[in-house]
């Protein structure tokens, strides 16, 4: 039973033990169809099966093909499922270590391989996010001409992460973060299958449930806190009976809380702080709430989120609730003068409000309108009586001539055309019954009666 646990596998050679294999890499799947997860990549004719069940040589391959999603749900192991097929040559290189040297150097040989013996390769490219454009550009001859098929994996946007000749020449394959039931499931054949625990170990619901809640729907992450938390089970057993049962307390020995999954630069950055905004705008104030403590705890920038809450509460706001913008810029200013951690509670506060506050995008519209009419060719010469007249000769042109001084008038409100000739009467800002525009609503349609008056 102890080998199941030691850091020193069985087989020998001589005197010297080898470090035993990772549970993660003991029970990487042989086939598809051991793959947890991913199922809607997995049909029959799918990319995929062609890969790792079809041969790869022929005018009618399967194409080079770019695995993306986050760490853990099976991107290097569909690459290694591919690599067990027998009919070509498998090559991985780590884009963390590899360089254009040694790609060119395996198109060099695949091309050789595939001329004079007839094998076809298949480079695995691991965390091809990390290589430069001159990188990446180095690739091309050998996809665009099937000298090598390439299965690229990235956890970063192939839209920003991978050139767009690559991107074009290849199969975009969108791996999906694995389901609670999922990780459960892989959990559970950890446990009974041979290259696990074989049943020598007993993992609870209860405790399982915590394992999948932790591991946040990444596999790796799964199967090695079943593996610490084994050991940890293991050495507090003090006796060789199996089942040894894992309890709530070796699990939270063997990883006491879930590492939040976010990325400043990349995905995780601009999915949460989008869901953040939109459920400010959706007035979930609870949810958006949530999003700013994943992004506190996971060490986003303040300032950042600050600016965000500035933007909102101009965008979604509006004039619904004109004190939200003055707020926002007070919280900015705040977390500028404290920092963290006190600044969490100026960011809550903001948050809240905008949250709870009603909601109008009428002051968002109307400037993109304008600016739309403006882009457009709109807009002809401001009016003669509004343009400028301080200086000498203006009025012997007619400019200010004609000119109301609003505060002369009554309520200072004056009856005369503001806008071009052709915009007259173009209505931009059209407020909503929202909170306080409801008020402005009322008070707009008289203004404008008056304004436009015919004189």
């Amino acid at each position: 039973m102890s080998d199941l646990f030691d850091a020193l596998a069985d087989d020998t050679e001589g005197s010297v033990k080898r470090p035993r294999p990772p549970l993660a890499v003991r029970l990487r799947p042989r086939s598809l169809d051991e793959l947890v997860g991913q199922q809607h990549l997995l049909g029959p004719g799918s990319p995929l099966r062609q890969l790792a069940e079809s041969p790869v040589s022929g005018p009618t391959g399967p194409s080079s093909v770019i695995l993306y999603g986050p760490p853990g749900i099976g991107k290097t192991t569909i690459a290694h499922v591919i690599a067990r097929a027998t009919d070509r040559k498998f090559v991985e290189l780590s884009a963390i270590t590899a360089g254009v040297k040694d790609v060119r150097r395996v198109i060099e040989q695949a091309k050789e391989d595939r001329d004079l013996r007839g094998v076809t390769t298949v480079l695995f490219l691991d965390e091809i996010h990390r290589f430069n454009k001159a990188q990446q550009d180095a690739l091309l001859p050998g996809v665009e001409n099937r000298v090598v098929v390439l299965v690229a994996a990235t956890t970063e946007n192939p839209s920003f992460s991978v050139v767009a000749p690559l991107l074009s020449r290849s199969l975009l394959l969108t791996l999906r973060p694995l389901s609670e039931a999922d990780v459960a499931a892989l959990l559970e054949r950890a446990v009974g299958d041979e290259r696990g625990f074989n049943n020598e170990l007993a993992l609870p619901d209860e405790q399982r449930d915590t394992i999948v809640r932790l591991a946040q729907g990444d596999a790796r992450r799964a199967l090695t806190v079943l593996e610490a938390a084994g050991a940890v089970a293991w050495n507090a057993s003090g006796s060789a009976s199996t089942p040894v049962l894992i309890s709530q307390e070796h699990v939270h020995l063997a990883m006491d809380q879930a590492v939040a999954r976010y990325d400043r630069d990349g995905d995780q950055h601009y999915d949460i702080i989008s869901a953040f905004i939109k459920s400010i705008r959706g007035s979930d104030v609870d949810a958006a709430l949530h999003y700013l403590a994943r992004m506190l705890h996971a060490g986003e920038d303040p300032r950042f989120i600050a600016r965000r809450l500035m933007i909102s509460a101009s965008e979604d706001i509006g004039m619904a609730d004109p004190s939200a913008l003055p707020l926002a810029v007070a919280a900015a200013q705040s977390v500028a003068l404290t920092g963290m951690p006190e600044a969490r509670i100026m960011l809550g506060h903001a948050t809240v409000h905008l949250a709870t506050a009603p909601k109008s995008n009428a002051a968002y519209n109307a400037i993109n309108e304008a600016l739309a009419d403006v882009q457009a060719g709109k807009g002809s010469l401001v009016p003669d009586h509004l343009r400028d007249a301080h200086y000498p000769g203006a009025q012997a042109l007619g400019h200010g001539v004609g000119y109301l001084y609003s505060h002369d008038a009554p309520h200072s409100i004056a009856s005369q055309q503001y806008a071009p000739d052709d915009l007259a009467g173009v209505d931009y800002y059209r407020p909503t019954a929202n909170g306080a525009e409801k008020t402005i609503a009322s008070r707009l349609a008289t203004l404008r009666q008056i304004i436009r008056r015919k004189r």
